[in-house]
């Protein structure tokens, strides 16, 4: 027996896990270059769940970016995501799947030394639509907080703030 051989229910795993890990480099990618259009448009069919606050669709999920988090001089917000640790289940019937992966935001802004500003875990589902894997739900926990007062604004920075307050 073949001891290299790729059964199709294993390739369609595999390829379900790849296309799962791209759009987990895809959302961070978008959101450290400050394209909150674009970010916008990968979930646009899902609920976007911050700290208990919840987005759904597209236009809604911009918008909440856009009050939510601060842009500087360069356009961006001066941060670098690193997510590790992805956890990918695909359902049986190939369709859904879920994955939680930890991250970790950098930031660094005049006057501002780069530092680790927050870590979490996004806890996501997927889906599959004409053959295409995207964002069903996406939710963000915050685990462990330092600095965002150059990074979140308006209702986020206060959610932060009290979240930060009472623990």
């Amino acid at each position: 027996m073949n001891e290299n051989f790729i059964t199709p229910d294993i390739a369609r795993r595999l390829a379900a896990e790849s296309a799962i890990q791209k759009l987990l480099a895809t959302y961070v990618t978008r959101i450290d270059s400050g394209d909150f259009p674009a970010v916008a448009e990968l979930l646009q069919h899902a609920d976007l769940d911050v700290l208990g606050t919840v987005a759904s669709g597209g236009a809604a999920i911009q918008e909440f970016l856009e009050a939510g988090l601060q842009v500087h001089e360069d356009g961006t917000p001066r941060t670098w995501h690193t997510v590790a640790n992805a956890l990918i289940e695909i359902d049986p019937a190939g369709t859904t799947a879920s994955s939680v992966s930890y991250y970790t935001v950098h930031q660094q802004v005049e006057g501002f030394a780069l530092q680790p500003i927050c870590t979490g875990k996004y806890v996501d589902k997927f889906e599959q639509h004409n053959g295409q894997w995207r964002f069903a739900r996406r939710a963000v926990t915050l685990h462990l907080v330092g600095d965002l007062s150059h990074h979140v604004k308006g209702a986020n920075g206060r959610v932060v703030a009290n979240m930060v307050t009472a623990s």
